[in-house]
């Protein structure tokens, strides 16, 4: 990866779904197949959109549509290519796009 680099947040709720797939799962696997350098998918202990409705871990910690943000850091054309697909799947959720700035190197450590 070069720069220069950007971070896309996608957010979306753990319930949400493509194709009876999780939405976050689909989405990182259609990441991948787009060969973006990464991403990752964390659940988030609360949160709220444009609905103002709490999204939290429900009794007893059994999920109660938690939210859940995907990081994706790549170069800037490449993240801005595969937007729209992912845009498409997103039915109600924010994407944002910040820059970024690579802090190491992001290939396999040598031991």
């Amino acid at each position: 990866m070069k720069e220069p680099v950007k971070l896309l947040l996608v957010f979306v709720n753990e319930t949400d779904t493509w194709r009876g797939t999780p939405l976050y799962h689909a989405i990182l696997q259609r990441l991948r197949q787009l060969h973006v350098s990464g991403a990752t998918a964390l659940a988030g202990l609360q949160g709220f959109g444009h609905h103002h409705r709490l999204h939290m871990k429900g009794l007893f910690g059994i999920s109660d549509d938690r939210p859940v943000t995907i990081f994706v850091v790549d170069e800037d054309a490449r993240l801005r290519s595969v937007i729209p697909e992912i845009r498409q799947m997103v039915q109600e959720g924010v994407m944002v796009l910040v820059d970024a700035e690579l802090a190491g190197d992001l290939g396999p450590r040598q031991t």
